[in-house]
């Protein structure tokens, strides 16, 4: 029951970033936004792990673990999150929420490329399916003026950036505890997207109202603290079973679209994001028939 409440949660949480990221850039800049979750999230979890916990395996990092999170956090925040926020100006929530639970599919076919291997039929099939879904999803937005080609373009790019930061954090024996990897990782990737931030972001504009603070605070702190325990907590106990709640991400992310964005459930939304549902499947099946034997 626990892991169910956990997945739950997690689901719930990371489908709701796109709906956040939403509602703040009416305040300020995609960007602003964006450094303003990293720090406070950054400040969150490593004050937590040198100021309050006793656990003595939160140390500094070594040399060579400097490098490693420089490289995580580079790819992970500033690149992925980055790019993530500024098309969230240009698509609609909802599909930057389907956008996102296509993860897994690209990792298989960036790890495949990676290791040397020939991706499987069904692995190949799973990603046609699955990027078939979200255009089919995006289509009717194109025409209505919720979603440009170049925000589309720029959330692709960020959803290759993650994948391989997830590939890239798999391929690594990391011996610092996870709340500490991903505290220096996020503040570390605020860092490397601070001066793009300064040289494109307009402040004139920025408005410190009721929708900028609420949405960062969710942001960093119900999505990037709460949600990513919650994933590392699932990834601890079984990977492949953790993915499954990715499955639940598309379905409450254009729920919350409709909900609090007044963004429109019609039948492409629904048929794109069976397709994506059933690519992540195809991609996780084989895997999901062995653990599950």
């Amino acid at each position: 029951m626990k892991n169910i409440i956990t997945g739950l949660l997690f689901a719930m949480l990371w489908a709701s970033a796109s709906v956040a990221t939403k509602i703040g850039i009416h305040s300020a800049p995609p960007l602003v936004l964006g450094n303003v979750r990293f720090f406070i999230a950054g400040f969150v979890l490593l004050g937590f792990c040198y100021l309050v916990s006793r656990d003595k395996s939160y140390r500094m990092p070594t040399l060579r673990e400097w490098r490693q999170l420089a490289i995580f956090g580079f790819l992970n925040t500033t690149l992925y999150l980055g790019l993530y926020v500024y098309a969230m100006k240009y698509i609609a929530a909802g599909i930057g929420s389907l956008a996102t639970s296509t993860n897994p599919l690209l990792i298989v076919l960036l790890s495949s490329w990676l290791m040397g291997r020939r991706p499987e039929k069904a692995e190949l099939w799973s990603i046609v399916i699955g990027m078939a879904g979200i255009g089919l999803a995006t289509y009717p937005l194109l025409h209505s003026g919720g979603t440009s080609l170049g925000g589309l373009a720029i959330l692709m790019t960020s959803m290759v950036a993650i994948s391989f930061a997830s590939v890239y954090y798999a391929r690594i024996q990391w011996a610092l505890p996870n709340l500490l990897i991903n505290g220096w990782q996020v503040t570390l990737g605020g860092v490397f997207l601070l001066p793009f931030t300064l040289a494109f972001s307009d402040f004139s504009t920025v408005q410190l109202d009721h929708r900028f603070i609420y949405a960062v605070l969710w942001l960093s702190l119900a999505v990037s603290v709460t949600g990513l325990i919650c994933w590392f907590y699932l990834l601890k106990i079984d990977t492949v079973k953790a993915s499954l709640w990715l499955f639940l991400c598309p379905l409450f992310g254009f729920f919350y679209a409709w909900w609090l964005l007044d963004e429109p459930i019609t039948l492409y939304t629904i048929a794109g994001t069976l397709m994506v549902v059933a690519g992540l499947y195809i991609g996780q099946r084989k895997k999901l028939g062995g653990e599950l034997q």
